[in-house]
């Protein structure tokens, strides 16, 4: 009897187990992360997902067949994740196109070029199916930061005057006959020894760590890192764009300004498009224990790294792209890498000299790990240039600076010495003149 028993519950495990294999995967999670620079649509599973795409150019829409799944409440809830103010996706539909095909229609608000792709397992995340969604119209950076300065209405800058830069451009020739009597003579020209101001946009960028599936360290009280740098980039942008340089004014650009994942190498070249005078990664740090606190900057080494601390954290920051979710089969993402072995020797002295500066403003307001930059091979910094640092804030794994990094107050106080190391490195090094029309 007692065999028989046995018998029947091992028939009974072989059932169920050819009902689970039948099933197919189990969708774990679906994430959306919208941005204006691409949307993206995760599906998370416990086993890699079979798929079918095709593109609809009119109206636009992205049509995928899941197989090997059944429709299920985890897919439903995509429909429902889709926020109104998306750039990129408008809605999305499911429906079980057929036993084991489960359809996925994404309907569009504009032309996209889409990108579909699997990630293996890493971290705490299973196997990903992953669409980004790239719009084919977009806004040049550039052309938004310089179209910024001369559309600034703000009371701090004098009204525009064009017939008075005329007269002052032209102040060596006669005032015609007949001329505005109340007006005054062009002022004279400066003396030769006067240096002469460089009239051209100054541009800083600001990149805040990790973001979209990539959530950076977590600290004991569950804070993100991505979510904490992205507030300190936000605050310090206020203050580079209320700044000026010599009468240069000044334009903070972001490589990223929501919640969503940029691959380092895109990073680089982000700012090297908007042709930055300065690359500033803002980081929060994280260790095993939660014992270490203070703040860090770092620059590039080329050679080995100034410490085993910063070995140990730029090999743990260059693995973001993998938690983050690099599309490594994109056409442009091995020549981009290529940018990876092009740092110079001058690029490091300068981001030496950077650092140097916002490390001795960032110790008036918090405790430093280490009184002095430290150097490493951070990916992120291979600008080759644009004199390139990071900052690690704090320690987000210590309680007490985990504390800090949720204080708006603190991260004023942080934001505003960040401000005066730039202001501090330009004091010493000018930027130099640029063909970048203004």
């Amino acid at each position: 009897m007692k065999r028989r028993s046995l018998v029947q519950s091992g028939v009974l495990v072989l059932l169920l187990g050819r009902q689970h294999l039948a099933r197919g995967a189990t969708i774990l999670a679906v994430r959306i992360w919208p941005a204006p620079e691409y949307s993206r649509v995760t599906i998370e599973s416990d086993t890699q997902l079979k798929v079918k795409q095709f593109f609809v150019a009119s109206p636009p829409r992205l049509a995928v067949d899941i197989e090997g799944i059944d429709l299920n409440p985890a897919l439903k809830e995509l429909v429902a994740k889709v926020a109104a103010n998306d750039p990129n996706i408008a809605g999305i539909r499911v429906a079980q196109n057929a036993p084991g095909v489960v359809r996925l229609v994404m309907d569009l608000k504009q032309a996209i070029a889409p990108q579909v792709f699997t990630l293996t397992p890493v971290a705490a995340y299973q196997h990903r199916l992953v669409f980004d969604l790239y719009p084919t119209q977009v806004v040049d950076p550039l052309e938004a930061l310089i179209a910024e300065r001369f559309t600034d209405s703000s009371p701090a800058n004098p009204p525009a005057d064009p017939l008075g830069d005329l007269i002052a451009k032209h102040h060596d020739k006669p005032v015609a006959k007949g001329s505005d009597p109340e007006s005054k003579p062009a002022p004279p020209k400066p003396k030769a020894d006067t240096p002469e101001k460089t009239d051209r946009l100054i541009i800083i960028a600001l990149d805040p760590g990790h973001g979209g599936e990539d959530p950076g360290a977590v600290g004991p009280g569950g804070t993100r890192e991505k979510d904490v740098v992205l507030r300190l980039a936000h605050r310090l942008r206020d203050r580079i764009n209320a700044s000026s340089i010599n009468g240069n004014t000044m334009r903070a650009y972001l490589t990223r300004d929501a919640d969503f994942f940029v691959p380092l190498h895109v990073r680089v070249q982000k700012a090297r498009h908007v042709q930055a005078d300065l690359f500033i990664s803002l980081h929060a740090d994280a260790f095993f224990t939660p014992r270490p606190q203070g703040a860090s900057v770092f620059a590039l080494s080329q050679g080995g790294a100034s410490s085993t601390a910063a070995r140990w954290m730029a090999a743990k920051e260059n693995k973001a792209d993998q938690v983050g979710g690099l599309n490594v089969k994109a056409k442009d993402a091995q020549v981009k890498r290529a940018l990876f072995d092009m740092s110079t020797t001058a690029q490091i002295n300068d981001s030496l000299k950077l650092g140097g500066a916002m490390l001795g403003e960032i110790g008036r307001v918090g405790k430093l790990h280490k009184p002095r930059v430290e150097q490493a091979s951070f990916a992120v910094l291979k600008a080759p240039d644009i004199p390139s640092v990071l900052v690690e804030a704090a320690f987000i794994s210590n309680p007490e600076e985990e504390a800090r990094l949720n204080s708006d107050a603190y991260q004023e106080q942080l934001a505003s010495a960040l401000m005066r190391g730039i202001e501090r490195y330009f004091s010493k090094n000018p930027p130099l003149a640029r063909n970048r029309t203004v």
